[in-house]
C-alpha cells in the first residue's frame, strides 16, 4: 500500500495508464485477427485491403512501445507471407 501522496498519485496514474495500453494492445490484437481471418477464408483481395489498414494500427502501436518495434515488424512480415502464400 503506497504511504506516501507521491505514491498513492502514481499508483493511480499506473492503473489508468495501464487501462489505456491494454485497450491498445486489445485494437493491435483484432488486427491481426481481422487479416487472419480473411487468409483463413482465401480471399487475397479482402486480405490485403485488410493488412493495409492493420499495418498502420500496428505501427502506431509500437510507436507508443506497447510492443517493441521488432515484434510489431515480426507481425506485419507474417501476415505478409501469409497472404503471399495465398
Amino acid at each position: 500500500m503506497a504511504n506516501s501522496a507521491q505514491a498513492r498519485k502514481r499508483a493511480r496514474q499506473a492503473t489508468k495508464q495501464r487501462a489505456h495500453n491494454m485497450s491498445l494492445r486489445s485494437t493491435l490484437r483484432t488486427a491481426i485477427k481481422k487479416v487472419q481471418k480473411a487468409v483463413d477464408a482465401g480471399d487475397k483481395a479482402a486480405a490485403q485491403a485488410v493488412f493495409k489498414e492493420s499495418q498502420g494500427i500496428i505501427d502506431s502501436i509500437a510507436d507508443k512501445k506497447i510492443i517493441h518495434k521488432n515484434k510489431a515488424a515480426r507481425q506485419k512480415s507474417r501476415l505478409s507471407a501469409a497472404i503471399k502464400a495465398l
